[in-house]
């Protein structure tokens, strides 16, 4: 039997007579329990339900995780019906971008399979960078589960957890409830070493992506001067153009961003998203008690990585903590050199405009650093 929404409000008031005493609701998106819908009367906007959305007694389920055997399988379903193939390393791909979670594995794949155009060709293998494009296309255009995604992260329950986890910070005293509501949405999981995890690197990449999507459209017109004339990255000029834009338009844009104990995070990672523009990468790490955020910026033949720490009230100077970190950070991508962006949030300092300076620092294992002090 299917019910229409209209159907569905329509008899909800009718029971037990004429009407379903027991209906099962199924949803695909994986991040919405049905226990937050409400039903509204046509002629009052205040739901007529009092609790859960359909007066659920029993459960709100949720789909578990394929295992990495199971989206294997599922994507080779695809190869037997039309014969076209997965390269070894897009069928690794796919389990690694999604940890198996069930909307994630079947829109990336249909996204590669039949949405791009070197993909809808049969003869041709779906390739790891196939898999790679489907998956920034999904994320830039915020399709259904993503957006929902994104409208999450406006829960205070949900605020609470995210925050400290981008800023690095413990989760303090954070009630066990909205620390479980987050697992059984699937938006974070326990990781077997122990603590809260991000669920899969999709999720990963969209909570500080979708964060700071309102500093990047409220970001004014920037040339891009970071770029030689053939067109590859400058990281010297691309660190006068960060200085110059944080002087000038950082405290403004500071407000902009959703939640405040990461703002300059936020702030930074819109100018650099403006500098890759679909022309390279900004990839994430952070961790909660890690005391930092790490980003690459890969753009052509230029890899650049970046510490953000922040300097509170009662605190020590985080540099000589923040120099030893990096050197992990950038031993792991090969690099001899990085920058430290060190953002001064204690009250009763000077301006940004004024602070705002860099200067030349060496790891103690050796590495050439660019500290900002911002």
């Amino acid at each position: 039997m299917k019910l229409s929404g209209n159907r569905l409000r329509a008899g909800y008031t009718q029971r037990p007579t004429a009407f379903p005493q027991t209906i099962i609701l199924c949803g695909v998106c994986g991040v919405r329990d049905l226990r937050d819908y409400r039903i509204h009367a046509r002629s009052e906007r205040e739901p007529i339900t009092g609790g859960s959305a359909f007066n659920i007694k029993a459960e709100s389920l949720r789909l578990g995780d394929f295992s990495a055997a199971e989206t294997r399988t599922l994507l080779l379903e695809h190869t037997a019906a039309t014969g076209q193939v997965f390269t070894a390393t897009a069928l690794d791909r796919v389990w690694e971008l999604t940890q198996g979670q069930p909307w994630l594995v079947n829109a990336l794949a249909y996204r590669a399979c039949f949405k791009l155009r070197a993909g809808r060709d049969r003869a041709q293998p779906i390739t790891v960078e196939l898999i790679d494009q489907a998956k920034e296309a999904m994320i830039v255009e915020r399709v259904t589960h993503l957006d929902q995604l994104a409208h999450k992260l406006q829960e205070p329950r949900v605020r609470r957890v995210i925050e400290p986890m981008l800023a690095g910070t413990a989760l303090g005293e954070v009630p066990t409830d909205d620390r479980d509501y987050l697992v059984d949405l699937g938006f974070l999981r326990r990781d077997g070493a122990g603590g809260l995890v991000v669920a899969n690197p999709i999720y990963r990449e969209v909570l500080p992506r979708m964060l700071a999507s309102g500093p990047q459209d409220s970001l004014p017109q920037i040339s891009p001067t970071w770029l030689n004339a053939d067109g590859s990255l400058n990281p010297d000029a691309l660190l006068t153009a960060f200085l110059a834009f944080w002087r000038r338009h950082g405290r403004p844009l500071l407000g902009s961003a959703p939640y405040h104990e990461i703002a300059p995070h936020l702030v930074l990672m819109a100018f650099l998203h403006r500098v890759v523009n679909g022309d390279g990468t900004l990839e994430r790490e952070y961790a909660i008690g890690s005391g930092r955020m790490d980003l690459c910026l890969r753009y052509g033949a230029v890899t650049l990585g970046m510490e953000l720490k922040v300097w509170h009230d009662r605190q020590a100077d985080p540099l000589a903590e923040g120099l030893e970190q990096l050197d992990g950070y950038l031993a792991g991508l090969g690099l001899d050199s990085g920058w430290l962006i060190l953002f001064d949030r204690r009250a009763n300092q000077p301006p940004i405009a004024e602070r705002t300076a860099h200067h030349a620092a060496t790891s103690p294992q050796g590495r050439q650093i660019v500290v900002v002090r911002a």
